[in-house]
């Protein structure tokens, strides 16, 4: 089995605490790629979208196109995803769902689990998207 630890300079730096995406290839035909939690700042951490969940939200699926594209992979590889939403309420769904489908047009999504949480990493973060997919070799 092999693994590869990539922190894509197109994303920020935070190698400190965590590895952005890693992909893992258990077989001959396929890898998987792992990415971690993206929230809406740009390459040198600075904050996009302010407190506006939806521009968050579309700052924080773009990250995760990113990193995917850093494993080598893209949204319609994506098997499972994860959305953290700081403080949720029932009417954020609509403004998460715009971003999601922004960056994953396709018909088929990818298994899904959406959290309200307390809190995020930092204050200001208002979500966190992470995702595993397998791509086809």
């Amino acid at each position: 089995m092999t693994k590869e630890f990539i922190n894509p300079r197109t994303l920020p730096n935070w190698e400190k605490s965590f590895t952005q995406v890693i992909t893992v290839s258990p077989a001959a035909t396929s890898r998987m790629v792992y990415v971690s939690g993206q929230v809406a700042v740009d390459q040198d951490q600075v904050l996009i979208g302010g407190l506006d969940l939806a521009a968050q939200a579309m700052q924080a699926f773009q990250n995760l196109a990113a990193a995917l594209a850093a494993g080598g992979a893209t949204t319609a590889d994506v098997v499972k995803i994860n959305i953290y939403v700081k403080d949720y309420k029932p009417e954020h769904a609509a403004l998460v769902s715009e971003a999601l489908r922004r960056y994953f047009p396709q018909q088929q999504l990818p298994t899904s689990t959406w959290l309200g949480v307390q809190a995020l990493a930092k204050e200001e973060f208002l979500i966190e998207v992470d995702a595993v997919a397998i791509v086809e070799k």
